[in-house]
């Protein structure tokens, strides 16, 4: 077993994950919003709709965006953090980047169509994780708000999508898709899920699913952002306290591709029968 710095002994194996648990529809209000928590780590991923694209794209544009913001509440740490009210700085703006970037690898924005969705991710509770925690909860949120635009007649396959006169008609009729046709649609825009998980080097053994004091006792810690096909988004590494080597990045890797594994099983069966 790995010596910890703080002398603290972790209460799982070191290929064990935090327990997840979800609440699907928190906050009603939104498009689609979800209570995430993986261990102590609680995050409210809610998915709104803009009421349109953002201003640089161009007015005829066929494809959508999707756009993600990160915040700590001011009680999610064991001191307050103050709240960012003159916008995203520091280290925030550069996980609010992460996040959008993530989950936007995973949406086809052809096939969303003209469509702004926002994928807000509230920190409630921070135990480490938490940029992970919110790309994993965020890509279940915005399925759900997908599937829900896709049965209200609002996301639309390209080709059954209204002109631009249709638009202006009033007795033009939204086409109404089939189960099957509307669940190849919501997997045309988002064809494979999304998950990150965290890795990390104590004293050269790899730890799965690093929560607050096994981060801040890591040597070597990663964050690894992959789709369900087996492809990765973003491998971000560094050698907190030591370098590593090809073999340990390689078990480190090794490690997050089982604990990945297991999240994608987890966003099937919890938006299974959903609406």
């Amino acid at each position: 077993m790995g010596k910890f710095k703080t002398g603290f002994e972790p209460t799982r194996a070191k290929n064990e994950m935090r327990h997840v648990e979800v609440e699907i529809d928190f906050t009603p209000n939104a498009l689609a919003s979800i209570l995430y928590r993986q261990g102590e780590t609680v995050i409210l991923a809610c998915v709104t709709k803009e009421s349109r694209l953002p201003g640089w794209f161009p007015r005829d544009s066929t494809k959508g965006w999707v756009h993600a913001e990160y915040s700590l509440l001011p009680g999610s740490t064991d001191s307050r953090f103050r709240r960012e009210r003159r916008g995203a700085k520091g280290r925030t703006q550069e996980i609010e980047r992460l996040i959008a970037r993530s989950l936007r690898a995973a949406v086809d924005l052809e096939a969303l169509g003209p469509i702004a969705l926002n994928v807000d991710c509230d920190v409630l509770n921070a135990d480490g994780g938490t940029r992970c925690a919110s790309i994993t909860a965020g890509n279940i949120a915005l399925r759900l708000a997908v599937r829900r635009l896709i049965a209200k007649g609002i996301c639309l396959p390209k080709d059954l999508r209204p002109t631009f006169e249709q638009q202006k008609d009033a007795s033009w009729v939204t086409p109404k898709l089939s189960d099957i046709e509307a669940t190849n649609h919501e997997n045309a825009v988002i064809p494979h899920d999304l998950a990150a998980i965290s890795v990390g080097l104590i004293d050269h053994e790899v730890w799965l699913d690093l929560d607050y004091l096994l981060d801040s006792n890591a040597d070597v810690d990663m964050n690894v952002i992959k789709t369900a096909d087996g492809k990765y988004v973003e491998i971000q590494g560094t050698g907190e306290e030591a370098t590593f080597s090809g073999d340990e990045l390689l078990a480190l890797l090794g490690s997050a591709d089982g604990g990945l594994d297991a999240l994608f099983d987890a966003q099937k069966l919890i938006l299974e029968g959903i609406e």
